[in-house]
């Protein structure tokens, strides 16, 4: 009987020519709507437990963030970027850790140098999906490292680097971003890719491989990163981020600032324009390559790299507010004929 109430008075209201307010909304509001306080905990809330003992980049912990991001990509109906997997696996060297510049290599040529050798190997996979564009030849980015620093046995009380803030919020935020860009129910004009990144901590080694392999990474029109947008640097400024963006591009801070009114977001960037953002994250790896970047960031804090950066720690409102005005920074990436 109440399905046959419901139906009717659809059916009534289809008769009068009025819309839903679901369907009287924009593309960009229905997007916007998606976005909310429960998603973010119960992301950060699994990447960050226990159980996923830190998500040191190729091990146990890892590989489960792993898959628990390709399901939910493809429960959100977006497609694997690469044929039918959305895990892009490779491989990385390194010295004996006693020798000296034993740092994590994943270029080809460092690789097989390195394997005439004693030498360490560690195996990652990136997840990777994509919204595809009216534009099939143009590209942008959304991503963020998964990985954080495992565990040490050693360590008295607390021996797990959950990283909640560090990178889980950042995770949650591009899921989001994914999601609502399939609730808009439009099309962007530009190939949108929804990238996690592996091996951030040990050397920003998952984007690094992305990049290189990449055979269309010249099409590639910008990328924004997340590496951290949780919590309060400043206690007195609970609305703070800091908001880095490449100087060439100044409609990018621009769009922040509009959003901002337009949307009545709770933000109060720090504004800060940089010539070519090389540091800090995997927004490096982007450019320099000259792939115009965003990069949203809210300060360290004493539980940066700590076994207490846990969930419970977290502006949820921030985060929120954050990824919403970063799902419309990338709406305008994916969908502005010109920046």
């Amino acid at each position: 009987m109440k399905r046959t109430v419901i139906s009717l008075l659809m059916m009534g209201a289809a008769c009068f020519g009025s819309l839903s307010p679901i369907h009287a909304q924009t593309a960009v509001q229905r997007g916007l709507n998606s976005i909310n306080r429960a998603s973010a905990e119960a992301i950060v809330g699994f990447l960050a437990d226990d159980e996923l003992q830190g998500r040191e980049a190729g091990l146990h912990g890892s590989r489960i963030a792993a898959r628990y991001l390709a399901a939910n990509l493809r429960e959100a109906g977006i497609r694997p970027l690469y044929g039918d997997s959305y895990y892009q696996p490779f491989e990385a060297c390194a010295k004996e850790r006693q020798q000296k510049g034993a740092r994590w290599q994943v270029h080809p040529d460092s690789i097989a140098l390195l394997k005439q050798g004693t030498h360490r190997v560690l195996h990652m996979a990136n997840v990777l999906g994509i919204i595809p564009g009216e534009r099939t030849d143009e590209y942008v980015i959304v991503g963020a490292h998964f990985d954080h620093l495992g565990t040490d046995a050693t360590l008295a009380d607390d021996s797990i680097y959950n990283g909640a803030d560090d990178n889980a919020s950042g995770v949650s935020a591009v899921l989001q971003i994914a999601r609502a860009f399939q609730a808009s129910g439009q099309k962007p004009l530009r190939n949108v890719i929804i990238a996690f990144w592996d091996g951030e901590e040990k050397g920003l080694l998952g984007s690094k491989h992305f990049v290189q392999s990449c055979d269309f990474i010249g099409s590639v029109k910008g990328y924004l990163n997340f590496d951290m947008i949780g919590r309060n640097h400043l206690p007195d400024r609970p609305r703070h981020v800091v908001y880095f963006y490449t100087a060439a591009h100044p409609a990018f801070g621009q769009w922040l600032k509009d959003d901002i009114d337009r949307y009545g977001l709770a933000l109060e960037p720090d504004y800060r324009a940089w010539d070519r953002p090389v540091g800090g994250s995997d927004n490096a790896s982007f450019a320099v390559r000259d792939i115009p970047v965003i990069w949203y960031h809210t300060d360290g804090h004493p539980d940066y790299h700590q076994p207490s950066d846990h969930a419970d720690r977290l502006n949820w409102d921030k985060v929120v507010e954050i990824t919403k005005a970063s799902f419309l920074n990338v709406w305008n990436l994916a969908n502005e004929d010109n920046y």
